[in-house]
C-alpha cells in the first residue's frame, strides 16, 4: 500500500510569482494572512469553486503566510493581465468558465474566496491589496496561457477595481424576464433570494432611488436583477478604455459555437475554430455546470423558465412594471434595461 505524499514546505516568494501552483484561496484582513493551497492544473479544472468548498475534500498542501510577503513576491514585471467574468448571478457564467478552461491555452479560476475576502473592504483598505492582487490571479502554468478569473456575483462591486484600465473582461447577464423566471423556478434560488435581499438592498441603495419595496418573490428577483446588473454597468462607467464584453446568456445558447468564437476574439483567447467548435458539442453543456453530477441542459434551462412564466406571469409582468417605474430616477437603471432590450 503507498503511502501519502509528504507535506509541501511552504511556498517561497519565488515559487509564488513563477505560476498558479499555489492558490491564494482566501484573505484575512484583520491579520494581514492569505491562505495558499498547491493546486495542479487538473484540480483548478474540475473544482467548481475556489471558495471554502473546496477545503471539504482533502487538499495537498495549505500555508498561512502574512500578505506582505505574498505581495513581495511580485515585481514591475510579472503579468497583469488576467482575464475576468462579472456576472449577475444564474447565467451560466460558471459554465462559460468552465468550457473555455478546457483549452490549452486557458487556465478557468472559478469564484476564490480571497476576491470575496476583498471587496468586504473599505476601498481605502483594498487600495492596498489591488496591485498585488492583479498579479496574484494573473498567474497561470506556462507563458502562453491566459489566467481567465470568474467571481463571485457580488464582487461585481470592486470590478472596476480588479480589471486594468485597459483589461479585458466578459459581463454576462440575462433579460430581466428570463432572469426573474430562473430564480422562480428553483427552490434553492428562491431560498437564496431571501438570505440575500439585505445585503443587495444596501449594495444598491446608491445607484437606485426609491426602488418600490417588493411584494412577492418576482418583485424580489426583480430588485436582484436591478442590483447586480447595475453594478456592472457602473463598473464598466468607470473603466472606459476597458474592452468589455457584454454576453446575454440566453443569446449564446442559441448559438454556442458562434458565442464561444465572439468571446475568444474579445478577450484575446487563443483557441482554433476546431477547438472552439469541439467546445460547443461538450458534455458539459448536458451537466449543471456547478455540480456535474447533475443533468442540466440549454433545453432543460428553457423549460424551466417557460414554465415559470406560465405559473406565475402575472407577478413577473408586475416586477417588470416595478422595474420601469424605478429606472425613470436611475439612469443606471435605465441603461440596464435598455442594454438588456426592455426600454
Amino acid at each position: 500500500m503507498s503511502s501519502a505524499p509528504p507535506p509541501l514546505p511552504p511556498p517561497s516568494g519565488a515559487e509564488i510569482a513563477r505560476d498558479a501552483a499555489w492558490l491564494a484561496q482566501a484573505l484575512d484582513p484583520a491579520a494581514g494572512i492569505v491562505r495558499m493551497i498547491a493546486m495542479t492544473p487538473e484540480e483548478y479544472r474540475s473544482a467548481s469553486f475556489l471558495d471554502d468548498r473546496m477545503l471539504q475534500q482533502p487538499v495537498t498542501a495549505a500555508a498561512l503566510l502574512p500578505w506582505g510577503e505574498v505581495a513581495a513576491a511580485f515585481g514591475p514585471m510579472e503579468r497583469d493581465d488576467a482575464r475576468w467574468i462579472f456576472h449577475i448571478g444564474h447565467v451560466g457564467s460558471t459554465l462559460v468558465a468552465r468550457l473555455l478552461g478546457e483549452l490549452q491555452s486557458v487556465l478557468s479560476v472559478r469564484e476564490p474566496r480571497f476576491l470575496r475576502d476583498l471587496t468586504a473592504l473599505d476601498a481605502g483598505q483594498r487600495a492596498t491589496y489591488i496591485p498585488a492582487t492583479r498579479k496574484l490571479f494573473s498567474r497561470s502554468f506556462a507563458a502562453d496561457q491566459l489566467a481567465l478569473v470568474k467571481a463571485t456575483s457580488f464582487v461585481s462591486e470592486i470590478a472596476a477595481e480588479l480589471l486594468a484600465t485597459d483589461g479585458r473582461a466578459l459581463f454576462v447577464y440575462a433579460s430581466p424576464r428570463y432572469y426573474i423566471a430562473s430564480i422562480l423556478a428553483g427552490e434553492n434560488s428562491v431560498l437564496e433570494l431571501d438570505a440575500l435581499a439585505p445585503s443587495r438592498a444596501e449594495r444598491m441603495a446608491g445607484r437606485v432611488d426609491q426602488f418600490a419595496q417588493p411584494r412577492n418573490h418576482a418583485d424580489l428577483a426583480a430588485a436582484a436583477w436591478a442590483c447586480e446588473l447595475t453594478s456592472l454597468e457602473a463598473a464598466a462607467q468607470k473603466l472606459p478604455h476597458a474592452r468589455i464584453m457584454w454576453v446575454d446568456f440566453d443569446q449564446l445558447l442559441s448559438d454556442v459555437e458562434g458565442g464561444l468564437k465572439r468571446i475568444a476574439h474579445g478577450l484575446e483567447i487563443d483557441g482554433s475554430a476546431n477547438e472552439l467548435a469541439d467546445l460547443a458539442d461538450s458534455p458539459l453543456l448536458k451537466r449543471y455546470s456547478k455540480a456535474l453530477e447533475f443533468a442540466y441542459s440549454a433545453s432543460l434551462r428553457r423549460d424551466l423558465i417557460n414554465e415559470a412564466g406560465a405559473n406565475f406571469g402575472s407577478e413577473i409582468d408586475g416586477a417588470l412594471d416595478l422595474l420601469g417605474a424605478s429606472a425613470e430616477t436611475s439612469p443606471l437603471l435605465a441603461q440596464a434595461l435598455r442594454r438588456a432590450g426592455e426600454n
